[in-house]
């Protein structure tokens, strides 16, 4: 999927385009229902902004974990069918601008087909809507599409939703809303490597924004491979290191360096995160949960 950054890249784009458009924080079922919406129209593109708005806007209101780095959006969307990714830069510049002066920038790239959620709003004062962006993509010969939200058990699927299902511990309504199971990514980095010594070494990845769910241990996939993830603060051995995600994969063909990216998909939960007395109760607590997890 290429990726370009700002509209004068998309100007020179070369060939006929639909895009989409919004911030698509976690790629959920009603963003690829906007997504799919701008298809057909030549190569699909999405446009989205980073950081999110509501960091610059209001940075008080801003959730403190978004759900979707950009890099696991560019995942999600490359395995989404999506050509190419715009993404502008969100600033207070940027957002004093005039929704009209934003509209024609647009439509001057050549776009012959926009899409959006009917509650997105752009423009100083969020003045635009979809209802002014298609009065004026009218006059510019271009096809504006407003997408309806899409529900689940009778309630509107949104980024919010999922993250209060995420606290709850309520994977599989996270999965539905989703369309996949919740993911994060993240670099692998060095750790104690305590658990090499009981049998269960471990991948520690490290996250940047993204939200984890509550501490525990899951039943996860790392790239594809099946294993546990410990998801805490280390308490059997008193680890200063804060919170942290720990993956134990059912494979032995991992990279030996570090610095590589994970993706830990979590299926389920086994249990809650506890304090064992000893390094040998901890080791045979983890010969369980993997058990566990194998028996599906």
């Amino acid at each position: 999927m290429q990726v370009l950054y700002g509209l004068k890249e998309l100007s020179e784009f070369g060939r006929s385009f639909g895009l989409a458009l919004g911030v698509f924080d976690g790629v959920h079922l009603g963003h690829q229902a906007v997504i799919e919406a701008a298809r057909g129209a030549g190569a699909l593109g999405v446009l989205t902004f980073d950081p999110h708005p509501v960091q610059v806007l209001a940075p008080n209101h801003a959730p403190r974990r978004i759900l979707s780095s950009l890099e696991q959006k560019k995942r999600v969307l490359s395995g989404l069918g999506v050509d190419f990714l715009v993404i502008i830069e969100f600033s207070p510049e940027f957002a004093a601008r005039e929704a009209r002066k934003f509209a024609n920038d647009l439509f001057a790239t050549g776009v012959k087909k926009l899409s959006a959620g009917d509650d997105w709003s752009f423009g100083r004062g969020r003045e635009g809507n979809m209802q002014r962006l298609r009065e004026w993509g009218s006059e510019s010969r271009v096809e504006v599409l407003e997408v309806s939200a899409i529900l689940q058990d009778g309630l509107r699927i949104s980024s919010t939703r999922i993250r209060k299902c995420l606290q709850e511990e309520d994977l599989d309504s996270v999965a539905k809303m989703l369309g996949r199971y919740y993911s994060v990514v993240g670099k692998v980095v060095r750790g104690r490597q305590l658990g090499r010594t009981i049998g269960f070494p471990t991948a520690n990845v490290v996250v940047a924004d993204e939200v984890l769910p509550p501490n525990g241990v899951y039943v996860v996939e790392g790239n594809g491979i099946p294993g546990v993830a410990n998801i805490g603060t280390r308490p059997t051995v008193d680890d200063s290191r804060g919170r942290s995600l720990e993956v134990h994969l059912f494979t032995d063909d991992l990279p030996m360096d570090y610095d590589w990216e994970l993706e830990v998909g979590f299926l389920r939960k086994i249990r809650d995160e506890q304090k064992f007395e000893s390094l040998e109760e901890l080791r045979r607590q983890i010969e369980c949960d993997v058990q566990n997890a194998q028996r599906g």
